[in-house]
This record gives C-alpha cells, structure tokens and sequence, in this order.
C-alpha cells in the first residue's frame, strides 16, 4: 500500500471520532452489556462511588440518549423552517446541560470530563443522583422519582414542578419499569 493510501485511510479514521452509535436490542439488558463491556464497567464504578444501582443508570441513560454517546436534543425553528438552535444544551449519554456538567466538573475536580464518554457521563449520574438523596431524600433505588429530580432539576422537583407534567409523570413511570426490567435481566444473566 502506497504511502498516501496509508495516510488518506488513517486520516478518515481519525476524522470518523468515536463509535457513538446505539447497542442493538436496547430492551434486553444482557445484550446492552455484552456489546459493550465499559459500559457495565463504567456503571460498576459509578456504583461503587456513589451508590446508585446499574440497572437505575441504564434505565435513565436509555431514556435520555437510547446509549448514544454523542446525542443532542432537536433543533427549535421559527415559522416551522428558520433554524432558531438547539432546544436546550443537553448533550452526551446524560444529555446533561451545560450549567449542570460545570457544576459536576467542578465539585469533583474533573475538568477534562467529556459528557460523550460512557465513564464520565455514568460518574456524572451517579453524583447528580447522590444529590438528589441528600437533598431531596430520594432513595437511589427509585429509578421513578430519580428521574423526576434529573428532568426538573433539584429546585424543579422540590417546588413539584413534575405534578404539572402528565406526560412527564408518564415517562418517569416507564423508567421505573425499565429499571425493574433491567435489574431481572441482569440478574438472570449473572452481571448483577
């Protein structure tokens, strides 16, 4: 092979970045996590660190991006075509926002976090998620009432800004289900 041959192919594997595309069968568990072992890892970490349970993180992880490291909310548009941006700055596996990412990086002194890495956005949720037990009383167990507090915010759930939300009420309920799900699976597959 041709010195410029070699050089245009590592070229468009360096410009082709990371692998941010969804695992297959987003329903089984098990599948999740023998695609893709770091995950299990990075969740495994995160629990160790902040207490909150494997099957929680992927129940909110799949709600926010469906596993998509590099996913964004969609574009807001004025008169149904002019591009007026994104509908908010949530990116990455938590779709965390960016005041909310600052704020982690800097109480836990990860300047160099990447909110499209599965380790950092995994020790992202799990710290979000502490919070929210200290300052909500939120059992980590409860994958329903942990993402109500990591839609709204801290301040939005305690002011009860989700009872308002009857479609919000409904997804938090698919979560907690999902994380049942998940927690059955993994155990039955011997990862949890």
């Amino acid at each position: 092979m041709s010195r410029f041959l070699r050089f245009a192919v590592l070229m468009l594997l360096v410009s082709c970045g990371g692998n941010f595309s969804a695992p297959r069968n987003l329903d089984n568990a098990c599948s999740i996590v023998d695609q893709r072992p770091k995950y299990l890892r990075a969740m495994q970490k995160a629990e160790r660190r902040w207490g909150v349970p494997v099957h929680v993180q992927m129940a909110t992880i799949h709600q926010e991006s469906k596993f998509i490291g590099n996913a964004r909310t969609p574009h807001r548009y004025a008169l149904g075509v002019i591009p007026m941006g994104r509908q908010s700055s949530a990116y990455g596996y938590a779709q965390a926002i960016d005041g909310t990412w600052d704020d982690y990086r800097k109480a836990n002194g990860r300047i160099g976090a990447k909110r499209d890495r599965i380790e950092d956005a995994t020790d992202f949720m799990g710290w979000y998620m502490d919070q929210s037990e200290k300052k909500l009383g939120l059992s980590k167990w409860d994958a329903r009432t942990q993402y109500l507090a990591y839609h709204e915010g801290h301040t939005g759930y305690a002011r009860g800004s989700h009872n308002q939300k009857a479609w919000l009420l409904r997804v938090s309920e698919a979560v907690g289900e999902r994380s049942r799900l998940y927690q059955n699976q993994l155990i039955a597959c011997g990862k949890l």
